[in-house]
């Protein structure tokens, strides 16, 4: 197995790492090592340079009208890319899965990662709301599976700990929590002997519980590496000032928004000799403008003596596998499988923390830590009145303690999946992203309770992830390259797209990296009217939505520009609040609350062209000068919120 992923990783090294295919790949009896291949830097400039000249060559749109059909464009794209139909794998597995996705006739943009529920789970969560209406259609969709009602749940019960003494000491972990933190670390690559893994509510909460826990009172640093507002981080730095941290962050050049190297060197290479000089937190690439980072940094932090703390919650499903986890040893990293697990839409968190780094954190009790509860036990706990009155006062105090303190983490519950015997043989029955495995009859035997399925000598539980398997038999190349495809050719028409003036001005501004080999599949842009005036991006968002399209908005922050961009400078910065300000203030504070509030998409691994199109030819409206007025009124007047320009 670990040879076939190398393989992967050969051809489809998102940093250059190995020699990269690109553009009609040979099949793999030509890859043969007495011919020469290009190199790393050669095949990036290819792919820009074929893509910026084959897609609408010296074209120009002005007219929403004037762009050509889905049809026509997807016969074109295929045409760039001739390699696309060969992911036409992820099609079916996005058609009989999520078959929602075209049945609603609705655009998810708004997602990255693995993120998206699957059509049985939408289905339940339909079932389970008797007042939701039926999505109309003149087709049918496909059916619940038989006995899917009777599935049993399973949810997340929070608790409060000392994570340092878990870590040390372990907890108590049932045979189900078991299976699926094994299961997690495989896909993502994750030896069990070099980390422990840490269920959290969320994403929020796993950096919570570093900030928490980091002896920022020796090691006072905390630098981050973000070029957009994230809540994740922010509540990290509030948690880590009040305990003693000096929070820095690297800056960002405009407009391309690369690292601004210099200044960063400076942070992390400072002639301050000290055994430790602090955290030093690193996301491979910004969820937000799709720039990834070169790996170098974390390299050169250890070295400087930092600890190291990886973001991995932007990778793409497979990304992981190219990582070089083994290369790196980061001190911690986190993860979230949000809108992965369960029949709700939501989902957990997942702190790794390295063994050798667990002595350097400080004991502290704190919330954030969850168990992974089936709903059978969790009734039981509810409903035992055991135990004296003051023991339960104490219970129930605690209780209310934890409620407040994890008000806005989020909670799920998902369906274990249900599998029935018929004499000596069994049939399974298909659930959502979470299911037991086909199990042996000879281990189970027959007529065995659901609940106790599970190998009666080694205690393991036999579970399957839909969703995980589903993106291992579809492989790093295949996933990457298709997003890579959808996300340059959607980027390429953006631009592609102007005003109906003499100057022919741009209709959309892409911040961050544009049409580029190894770039994330997540765009930031804004929309300007013909006067060059910025449409405000929740407007955008709002008016995508009342189209199908799920759209996100975004701050970006940190923003360093260079004094040739001095005046464009104190025209792009605003406040989160979206008013000018004074770009020549001092105060840490108050720079930092400036920046740029964007629209955001992100493409996931079921992202498909149409989806890409759809976005393109909405955005075009924009070229209509009256199209902004006519959706502000129409919003008026079915009583929505009126968003002022």
């Amino acid at each position: 197995m670990q040879s076939q992923r190398q393989n992967e990783v050969t051809q489809v090294c998102p940093q250059g790492c190995f020699p990269t295919l690109m553009f009609n790949s040979s099949s793999p009896q030509s890859h043969n090592m007495t011919k020469p291949r290009n190199s790393s830097s050669e095949c990036r400039h290819n792919f820009a340079a074929t893509t910026t000249s084959s897609i609408f060559p010296n074209t120009k749109f002005t007219n929403h009208e004037s762009l050509p059909s889905l049809q026509e464009s997807l016969n074109e794209f295929n045409k760039v890319y001739p390699q696309y139909p060969e992911t036409e794998q992820v099609d079916k597995v996005r058609a009989k899965e999520y078959y929602h996705l075209s049945f609603s006739n609705h655009t998810c943009l708004d997602y990255i990662g693995i993120g998206l529920f699957s059509y049985y789970q939408r289905q339940q969560l339909q079932h389970n709301d008797a007042s939701k209406t039926q999505l109309a259609s003149s087709s049918t969709p496909p059916q619940s599976p038989q006995g899917y009602s009777d599935i049993p749940f399973f949810s997340i019960a929070y608790k409060t700990g000392n994570l340092k003494t878990l870590l040390l000491h372990g907890d108590y972990e049932s045979g189900f929590e078991s299976a699926m933190r094994r299961r997690i670390m495989k896909f993502l690559n994750i030896s069990e002997n070099d980390y422990f893994m840490v269920f959290t509510a969320n994403r929020t909460a796993a950096f919570k519980l570093v900030a928490d826990s980091y002896p920022f009172q020796s090691s006072e640093k905390l630098l981050t590496v973000y070029d957009y507002e994230s809540e994740a981080v922010e509540a990290m730095i509030n948690c880590s000032e009040k305990r003693g941290a000096r929070a820095m962050s690297a800056e960002f050049s405009w407009p391309r928004l690369r690292i601004q190297s210099t200044k960063l060197r400076k942070m992390i290479e400072s002639k301050r000799k000290k055994k430790s000089k602090g955290l030093f937190v690193f996301p491979l690439h910004s969820r937000v403008t799709g720039a990834r980072y070169p790996y170098l940094w974390m390299s050169r932090a250890h070295e400087n003596g930092w600890h190291v703390l990886i973001d991995a919650c932007a990778l793409g499903p497979k990304d992981m596998d190219s990582f070089g986890l083994s290369l790196f040893h980061p001190d911690f990293l986190i993860c979230s499988f949000y809108k992965v697990f369960g029949e709700s839409p939501s989902g957990f968190g997942c702190l790794f923390v390295k063994k050798s780094a667990i002595s350097v954190l400080e004991a502290s009790s704190i919330a954030g830590i969850v168990n992974l509860v089936p709903e059978k036990r969790l009734h039981q706990q509810s409903e035992d009145s055991s135990g004296t009155d003051v023991e339960n006062e104490k219970k129930s105090a605690a209780s209310s303690l934890q409620e407040d303190e994890l008000a806005s983490l989020t909670s799920f519950s998902g369906r274990l999946q249900t599998t029935r015997f018929e004499g000596e043989g069994k049939r399974e029955i298909e659930a959502p992203a979470l299911q037991i495995r086909e199990v042996p009859a000879d281990i189970l035997g027959t007529q065995r309770p659901v609940e106790n399925l599970q190998d009666s000598e080694t205690g393991r539980f036999y579970i399957e992830y839909r969703c995980l398997d589903q993106v291992d038999s579809l492989g790093l190349r295949m996933i990457t390259d298709r997003g890579r495809y959808l996300i340059n050719w959607l980027v390429n028409s953006m631009l592609k797209l102007k005003h109906p003036n003499t100057e022919g001005a741009p209709l959309v501004n892409i911040y961050g990296p544009k049409i580029k080999f190894d770039r994330g599949a997540a765009l930031a842009f804004n929309v300007f009217d013909w006067k060059g005036e910025k449409v405000e991006p929740v407007l955008v968002q709002k008016l995508a939505d009342r189209n199908n399209i799920s759209l996100s908005y975004g701050f970006l922050h940190h923003l360093w520009f260079a004094d040739k961009y001095a005046e464009k400078k104190g025209r792009v910065l605003q406040s989160k609040e979206g008013k000018g300000q004074d770009v020549t203030v001092n105060k840490k504070k108050e720079r930092d609350n400036l920046g740029v509030t964007v629209v955001t998409a992100a493409l996931s691994f079921l992202a498909n062209f149409e989806d890409v199109y759809k976005l393109w030819a909405f955005v075009a409206r924009f070229l209509d000068a009256d199209f902004v007025e006519k959706e502000r009124w129409r919003y008026t007047a079915i009583n929505q919120k009126t968003i002022e320009l």
